[in-house]
C-alpha cells in the first residue's frame, strides 16, 4: 500500500492499494472517533460499492448509515445539498459523527461541502471510486455544489480526514469515464511533470492500465504538493485550473450533459494551447488528448463559450486568470481584463 500524506491545515494520509474497499472500516477507524458514518454516494455506485463499504465499517464497530442520489452533474445542486441536511437531521447526526464520499468527483464535492457546513463541520472520508476523483477531486478539500449561473460556485475549503483510492474500482468504470479522468491526468503532465506526459505518451485508453497505479500516485504526488504550497486557492493552486477555464464554460453551453469534465478539460487545454504554444506543443498535447478519446475543440462558437467564462469563480472584479503552458511541465498564471480576453480568444461581443 502507498501512502501519501497531505500536510495542510488538517495532515491527512491518502492509501492507494488494490482492494482497500473491503479494508475502509480498519483505515477509517484511525482517523476519526466517530460512531455514526453516513455513506453518501449514488444510485451507480450503490449498486457496485454501497454494500461492500457498508459491511466493512460495521465490522469495524461503526454504526452504518446510507444517502443516495441520483447519479449525474445535475445532482450537485442545492436541492441534492437540502436533502443530505435533512437526512442528518432526521437521524441525529452530531458533529462527533462522519460522512463518508464514495463516489466520483460529484458525491466527493456535495459531501465534503455538507461535512463543512452541518453543524458547522465534522470529519468526512473520501472514498473516490473514479478516476477522475482518485487523481484530483478527492484530494485538496475543496468542496462545492454548482449554481444554474456556474461550476462550484458555492463551497467551501474542507480537508478530509483521509482518502481511500482502490484502483481496483477502475475496472467497473464505463470507458467514457475511464477517458474522463484520463482529461485531468493529462492536466497534471502539462502543468508540473514532463516526464509524465512522456509517460502518457507511450500509452492509450487501452494500455494505460498497465501502468495506472503509478499514474494514480503521481497524480496525486503532484496535487500533494500544490494544495501544501497554496492550500486556499490564493496563488500557484491556481495552476490546477489549466482547461477549466474555458472546459467550464463548455460544459455550461451544453447543460453539463454532452460533454463530461475532463472532456471539456481536454478541449479547454487544446483550446488555450493554440493560442499559446508553439505549434509543437501544441500538437503534442492533441496526439496526447486524441490517444485517451478525448476531444481537441468543440463546434460551439468561442463567441458563445467566451462569455460563460465570466462566470468562473477564478475571475477578478474585471479581469479573469487563466493558466497557460506554454511548455509541457511549466505553468503560469496570467491575467487579463475580461473584455480584452474575450477579443483576445476571439469572442468579444457586440
Amino acid at each position: 500500500m502507498q501512502t501519501i500524506t497531505v500536510h495542510a491545515s488538517q495532515a491527512y494520509p491518502i492509501w492507494i492499494s488494490h482492494g482497500l474497499l473491503a479494508e475502509c472500516g480498519t483505515l477509517v477507524r484511525q482517523q476519526t472517533k466517530a460512531q455514526t458514518a453516513v455513506v453518501v454516494t449514488d444510485d451507480t455506485v450503490n449498486e457496485l460499492y454501497g454494500d461492500t463499504v457498508t459491511a466493512a465499517l460495521e465490522q469495524s464497530g461503526f454504526r452504518v448509515l446510507k444517502f443516495v442520489f441520483p447519479h449525474g452533474e445535475a445532482s450537485k445542486c442545492s436541492k441534492t445539498l437540502n436533502e443530505i441536511y435533512d437526512f442528518l437531521c432526521g437521524n441525529n447526526l452530531t458533529r462527533t459523527d462522519c460522512l463518508v464520499a464514495l463516489g466520483g468527483g460529484v458525491v466527493g464535492d456535495i459531501t465534503g461541502f455538507a461535512a463543512a457546513t452541518y453543524l458547522r463541520g465534522m470529519d468526512y472520508v473520501q472514498i473516490p471510486t473514479t478516476l477522475l476523483a482518485q487523481v484530483d477531486s478527492s484530494v485538496g478539500g475543496k468542496t462545492a455544489i454548482d449554481l444554474p449561473g456556474g461550476k462550484n460556485l458555492v463551497g467551501a475549503f474542507k480537508q478530509p480526514v483521509c482518502v481511500l483510492c482502490d484502483p481496483d474500482t477502475l475496472r467497473t468504470l464505463p470507458r467514457k469515464f475511464l477517458a474522463d479522468g484520463m482529461g485531468e491526468v493529462i492536466k497534471y503532465g502539462m502543468i508540473w511533470d514532463e516526464k509524465l506526459f512522456a509517460l502518457l505518451e507511450q500509452y492509450d485508453l487501452d494500455r494505460i492500465h498497465e501502468v495506472m497505479d503509478q499514474v494514480i500516485a503521481s497524480c496525486v504526488d503532484i496535487k500533494r504538493q500544490v494544495v501544501e504550497h497554496d492550500e486556499f486557492d490564493t496563488g500557484e493552486r491556481m495552476i490546477l485550473n489549466f482547461g477549466h477555464t474555458l472546459g467550464h464554460a463548455v460544459e455550461s453551453y451544453y447543460h453539463y450533459v454532452t460533454y463530461t469534465h475532463g472532456s471539456a478539460v481536454a478541449a479547454g487545454m487544446c483550446m488555450m494551447a493554440k493560442k499559446t504554444c508553439a505549434e509543437d506543443v501544441y500538437q503534442r498535447l492533441c496526439r496526447c488528448v486524441t490517444a485517451y478519446e478525448l476531444p481537441t475543440k468543440v463546434p460551439a462558437p468561442m463567441a458563445e463559450l467566451v462569455p460563460l467564462c465570466g462566470n468562473d469563480k477564478k475571475r477578478a472584479s474585471a479581469s479573469l486568470r487563466f493558466i497557460v503552458c506554454q511548455h509541457i511541465g511549466k505553468a503560469e498564471i496570467r491575467s487579463m481584463p475580461f473584455t480584452e480576453f474575450a477579443a483576445w480568444m476571439g469572442g468579444e461581443q457586440a
